[in-house]
């Protein structure tokens, strides 16, 4: 009886399991700009309309600046915006950190205690549909001209996204694994770090990418009531001089921050979550 030898090196198939291969850099280039064509085909036709109404004067130029007007601000004055930017930026990324942490330890504490979710869910909710412009001339009351009511009102908008989708992610993890970890004789604090927490993760960065942008929101109506920095005062400044081509460059580097924090998050979700994004990789909701 004759029997065949394997060898060491020979990779090993199981019957019904598809092998999966890692793609080549040429068909990752492929699928990448099968991804981006659309988009960027959608922000020409834009430019394109934006173009055509300015230079046609179907608008006047003071209301609606051509996108060579726009451009030319950017390109004449990058330190003026960048220094600008650079600050909104700053009172974003910390905004967002404290409404991510704060965000996530809220929603721990109410999934473990339905006391505490019936009595600080309905307080948030309030809080959430308050308008924020309405009460940011309070916190500069409060806190002053300085980094502080930016980075607060940040943080509200930032928080709301981050503490529902955490709460959302901790109550779906499925019953039956809560109830062999239980069997098993796990403490609840192994539950939540090896189970409760990781099955939460998926939502979790959903919440994120929402949240990083609205915080960039956050921090430009922060500027809006009392700054003297910041592209919520470039704006106003270019509004108040009716420089809108200025205008409408501080609103392009604001969108661009949005869009880079929100590929920022959503590549950390790739790296620390590839079992997931592979799921949905033919989603319309990944830029990546």
């Amino acid at each position: 009886m004759s029997q065949r030898v394997l060898s060491p090196t020979a990779p090993r198939k199981t019957a019904g399991v598809a092998e999966r291969t890692r793609p080549s850099p040429r068909r990752r280039a492929v699928d990448a700009a099968e991804k981006a064509w659309r988009p960027l085909a959608l922000l020409v036709v834009c430019f394109g309309a934006w173009w055509v109404i300015a230079a046609a004067g179907w608008v006047e130029s003071y209301l609606l600046p051509t996108p060579g007007a726009t451009l030319d601000v950017i390109v004449d004055k990058p330190g003026y915006l960048w220094d600008h930017g650079w600050v909104t930026t700053y009172e974003t990324l910390l905004g967002f950190v404290i409404a991510v942490g704060v965000g996530i330890l809220s929603a721990v504490v109410m999934v473990y205690s339905s006391t505490v979710e019936k009595t600080l869910y309905p307080i948030l909710l309030f809080a959430q549909v308050v308008p924020k412009i309405a009460i940011a001339p309070l916190f500069v009351v409060w806190l002053g001209f300085g980094i502080g009511p930016k980075v607060l009102i940040a943080v509200l908008i930032a928080f709301f996204p981050v503490v529902i989708s955490m709460v959302t992610g901790l109550k779906a993890v499925d019953p039956e694994m809560l109830q062999l970890s239980a069997t098993m004789g796990a403490k609840p604090w192994q539950t939540f770090l090896k189970i409760r927490f990781p099955a939460s993760l998926p939502h979790l960065f959903s919440g994120l990418k929402v949240a990083v942008t609205l915080a960039v929101t956050g921090a430009v109506v922060g500027e809006f009531v009392g700054a003297n920095e910041g592209l919520g005062y470039v704006i106003l400044q270019a509004n108040g001089n009716l420089d809108t081509p200025m205008l409408f460059a501080g609103l392009l580097v604001m969108s661009l921050i949005g869009v880079v924090l929100f590929v920022l998050v959503e590549i950390a979700e790739k790296l620390l979550l590839p079992w997931h994004a592979s799921r949905r990789d033919t989603g319309a909701t990944t830029t990546l």
